[in-house]
């Protein structure tokens, strides 16, 4: 069964064209500007894509929704290692890195250690210091939801170390189904949520086509010294550590998607199975040393906004100006 149109503001669909579709980016990119980065959407996201643009996008596109997700970095025997989980029916991609939406508590006022919220906003490129909190919290809460790692401390210098795997479980279950309040949980524990272990790497809106709409931060770290992931029982169906340089190495390939075993990503290739802002911090990894020269690269983060167009075959792609170079080969 073939899966719906993620934007369901049209009342109309613009037909396929009778010719084949092709998704050769190559070509694309020969029809625009050279300073645009240039993704072709999947085939699940075509229909929707051209109803968007036949329609000049005249319904508005839906509400952003404040996201956070922490890219976690290692290094590994064949380069820059990060760890992916298997997203279902996301705008963050079928394969990204651990975070999600903010929920209410994310957007209440609380104390952390690490820059302020004011400086938080500043430092990925915004201008709302309540959003960029919300940012931050969701991506540490979330963290510690979908893989167990805590970005907590006690003070400045300290993180937690020891985790009961088995206390943690429930506990994460408990704060996933809303029943515990996360703050209030390190609260309980004398801990602050320690923001300054968070670099930031990005900052993209979804496309506008899309149905669900993330103001999604994109955030870096090391995993702290004692704690290892365990992916949240019944939620965390596939993840684990990837060498970024080999899966880039072979874009066409649907290895890691049938890695993944789940209906929506056997047969797919990476750039069916990530977002543009995914695929676009993998290349920064891959144009990195190491992790600690990922980490500590000075970074001047902005919004990034993918616009919504169709080639003259009918092929709908996202032209995006603000998007990182890709790394030449």
């Amino acid at each position: 069964m073939s899966k719906p149109a993620l934007y369901t503001g049209a009342l109309t669909t613009v037909p396929q064209k009778a010719a084949a579709m092709s998704t050769d980016t190559a070509r694309i990119e020969r029809t625009v500007a050279s300073v645009e980065r240039i993704f072709v959407l999947p085939r699940s996201q075509q229909d929707a894509a051209r109803t968007w643009v036949a329609e000049g996008g005249e319904h508005g596109p839906c509400t952003l929704k404040a996201a956070g997700a922490v890219i976690f970095v290692r290094d590994g025997a064949s380069g820059i290692e990060t760890f992916m989980t298997y997203r279902v029916k996301s705008p963050m991609g079928r394969l990204a890195f651990p975070g999600g939406l903010a929920t209410a508590s994310d957007i209440a006022h609380h104390q952390w250690i690490g820059p302020s919220e004011t400086q938080w906003a500043e430092k990925t490129g915004g201008d709302n210091p309540q959003l960029a909190r919300a940012a931050v919290t969701t991506a540490i809460r979330e963290v510690f939801e979908e893989t167990g790692l805590l970005l907590a401390g006690t003070n400045e210098v300290s993180t937690v170390e020891s985790l009961n795997a088995h206390e943690m479980m429930s506990v994460r279950q408990a704060i996933s189904q809303q029943e515990k309040d996360f703050i209030g949980y390190l609260e309980s524990r004398n801990l602050k949520m320690r923001t300054d272990l968070l670099k930031p790497v990005g900052h993209w809106h979804s496309p506008d086509f899309f149905h669900k709409r993330y103001d999604l931060h994109y955030f870096a770290a090391a995993v702290p010294v004692g704690q290892s992931i365990n992916l949240l029982e019944g939620k965390g169906i596939w993840g684990r550590w990837i060498s970024v340089g080999e899966v880039l190495s072979n874009t066409t390939s649907t290895a890691l998607g049938d890695e993944v075993g789940q209906d929506d990503t056997v047969g797919k290739t990476l750039p069916e199975l990530v977002s543009p802002g995914v695929m676009c911090a993998l290349e920064a990894m891959n144009n990195s040393s190491s992790a600690i020269a990922f980490l500590s690269k000075k970074r001047s983060v902005q919004v990034v906004k993918p616009e919504t167009k169709m080639a003259a075959d009918g092929t709908c792609y996202l032209s995006v100006k603000d998007a990182p170079a890709k790394p030449a080969r």
